[in-house]
């Protein structure tokens, strides 16, 4: 009795794993489970880079603006700065010491032909320029990758319902052609509808999840850009003019 119970619970829960319905399903249905994963491992790869980018760059960030705010030279955050350069401030700096550097040299030049010594800048505009340009350049680095999240949310469903109506199609198929409607005719059109209906919400939620999360990451970083531009600006407004 107890040995019937038993068999007859294993045969109850026993059913096709995800490889079955796979290795059951039709051509059609393989590539869009196959173009689904590999849009979810695409996905999951991205998010798990920029994770590393974005921690890598608060780290250098905190570090960055301690040597900023307690060096008294430019040239002394110019040494430091490739140390750090997981912080897009870095990126920032550089391109404001470039332009300083470039508009001292010629106001030396000129003061040196009239026997003088000159340490300014001739456009703080021009520096702000310079500054703002690279906050371009450094949330372009920083939002790299984030555009196929967005692509792989938005499309993975439809994808997936594709695949999902092109199961319903050979399952009715299999229905007229064997004038049955028992569950061995309907199964393989069913199991085709059904796995690339979860695949395609299973590259479609991380995606959207990860796409939001780093939009949000990237409009702080954007913050913190704009304020260093200040900080910076203020600092060369003192010292260079």
């Amino acid at each position: 009795m107890i040995s019937s119970l038993t068999s007859l619970v294993a045969n109850s829960t026993a059913g096709p794993s995800i490889i079955d319905l796979f290795l059951d399903a039709g051509p059609m249905a393989k590539v869009i489970f196959l173009l689904l994963a590999l849009m979810s491992i695409g996905s999951w790869a991205i998010m798990i880079n920029k994770f590393l980018q974005y921690r890598k760059a608060d780290r250098d960030g905190a570090r960055f603006l301690e040597v900023f705010r307690r060096s008294k030279r430019f040239s002394e955050v110019n040494s430091v700065a490739p140390q750090l350069s997981g912080t897009p401030m870095v990126g920032l700096f550089q391109a404001g010491y470039a332009e300083i550097d470039a508009q001292v040299k010629d106001a030396q030049r000129a003061a040196a032909q009239e026997g003088q010594q000159a340490f300014r800048v001739k456009s703080l505009e021009g520096v702000e320029r310079s500054l703002r340009r690279a906050i371009g350049v450094e949330q372009a680095v920083l939002s790299r990758g984030t555009a196929f999240l967005a692509t792989t949310a938005s499309a993975s469903p439809f994808i997936g319902l594709f695949g999902t109506v092109w199961g319903i199609m050979v399952a009715f198929s299999a229905i007229g052609a064997t004038g049955s409607t028992s569950i061995t005719a309907v199964a393989p059109g069913i199991a085709e509808a059904l796995i690339n209906t979860a695949a395609g919400l299973a590259a479609a939620i991380p995606a959207l999840v990860g796409f939001n999360y780093f939009g949000s990451r990237l409009r702080d970083m954007r913050h913190q850009m704009q304020d260093f531009v200040l900080e910076f600006m203020n600092l060369t407004e003192r010292n260079f003019t």
